[in-house]
């Protein structure tokens, strides 16, 4: 209670809270403004048989259940983001530029991100649309109609997008990681009242280990997102003028889960195209391309394989963004360059390999642990039969670790206001 009232007493905090709920509230205000002609009834049927969608519902805070003008969300910007991540690894020169270029590269290189956004905005807009309207939620729609819905989708996302933009600036915490955690914890009260609607005395037993594995897969989360190896550094002691500098010993700590939940998220905006592609082929006239978009609606429709791909991309995109951003040279040539080293191993090279050998096995837990986090939902709702407490280890991992990193930030910004 204490710290609360110290975060109100200070001005800057107080109004970074302030202006983060205030974009917050835009952001849910729009989520409920659909575009013309759904049909509601038709289209809670579908996303109710459609595990993949209903999962980007939640993310989108119920957004897809009215086909709001949100409905894309910040699919498209989680696309770019992670196409031009893939791409650091073709283009030396921009990995160069987001690693090595300081803070003028990074906001390029955002900006190449922002841009890719449009036409990929544009894209998932027109594959989702004619998705759903072949399934007769949109209903029999002109040209004319479909291009401005796509518009209208289009600079959802992009709106979305920029408010994501300004929390990160303005506000506190990751903007983009805030509205997802903003989306999740909106759906809440929605899969509690359809519980309750449906609520019988004979599944309780069922509720009770929904909520004992909730309780359970908490612990974990925090467990595994605070899990870190010490690795210990030393510094030699150095003389200039009248003063000695080093001769003391501290620790590097390497973080079990580099990557938070930047893979899951980055795993569901690749599994949304396969459903795209089933909807675009399952009508063709062609016969090779009605068998493609079976075989795509069947993978859609097969929890064992969904749910198989969900693990590995997971997995490989764990390795993947913490390889991107944890840089074992960089970290190296600044021990040397500072005196330091780590004991019984010599600096340089040595020190790189032997960073990059221990990181890539503490990653191999967190990247397990992802992938099982991530499939959770899908075997609970398989054991109970509850469909409408969607609320699993994926959303779950996010609404923690955001609520984690917030803590962090605030106690830091605590701390200095403090110091000052």
């Amino acid at each position: 209670m204490n710290k609360i009232l110290q975060i109100f007493k200070d001005p800057d905090l107080r109004n970074r809270i302030l202006f983060m709920c205030g974009i917050l509230a835009v952001s849910r205000l729009i989520a409920v403004v659909p575009i013309p002609g759904v049909d509601i009834v038709q289209l809670q049927r579908f996303l109710s048989g459609n595990q993949l969608l209903g999962l980007l519902n939640i993310f989108s805070g119920g957004a897809l259940d009215n086909l709001s003008i949100a409905m894309l969300g910040l699919g498209p910007y989680i696309t770019g983001s992670i196409i031009m991540q893939l791409m650091t690894i073709v283009f030396p020169q921009l990995k160069e530029m987001y690693q090595e270029a300081g803070e003028a590269g990074r906001q390029k290189f955002n900006q190449y991100s922002r841009l890719l956004t449009v036409p990929l905005a544009i894209l998932q807009g027109y594959g989702l649309l004619t998705l759903l309207s072949r399934q007769g939620i949109l209903g029999d729609i002109s040209a004319f109609e479909m291009a401005t819905n796509i518009i209208i989708v289009t600079a959802g996302a992009l709106f979305l997008m920029w408010l994501g933009e300004l929390i990160s600036e303005y506000g506190i915490g990751n903007g983009v990681s805030v509205m997802i955690f903003a989306g999740i914890v909106a759906g809440v009260p929605t899969s509690i009242q359809q519980t309750l609607v449906s609520f019988d005395a004979t599944q309780i037993p069922l509720f009770a280990l929904f909520a004992v594995l909730g309780v359970a897969v908490i612990a974990a989360v925090v467990f595994i997102t605070e899990g870190e190896r010490p690795v210990p550094v030393s510094y030699t002691k150095r003389v200039r003028g009248m003063r000695m500098y080093g001769g003391f010993s501290t620790y590097l700590p390497l973080r079990v889960n580099q990557a938070g939940v930047i893979p899951i998220i980055f795993a569901l905006s690749i599994l949304l195209f396969p459903q795209m592609f089933a909807g675009f082929l399952a009508t063709s006239s062609n016969a090779f391309l009605q068998s493609a978009g079976d075989i795509f609606l069947r993978f859609s429709q097969n929890m064992l394989l969904y749910g198989a791909a969900y693990f590995i991309l997971v997995f490989f995109f764990t390795y993947f963004y913490t390889a991107v951003t944890f840089d074992p040279d960089t970290i190296s040539n600044n021990l040397q360059k500072s005196g330091g080293f780590v004991p019984g191993i010599r600096p340089g090279r040595p020190t790189a390999d032997f960073l990059s050998h221990v990181i890539t096995r503490i990653t191999l837990v967190g990247a397990g642990f992802l992938g099982l986090i991530a499939v959770l939902p899908f075997a609970v709702q398989a054991a109970t039969g509850i469909v409408t407490l969607s609320l699993g280890g994926t959303a779950l991992l996010i609404v923690v670790s955001v609520v984690l990193e917030f803590m962090k930030q605030m106690e830091g910004k605590l701390v200095m206001r403090e110091y000052e």
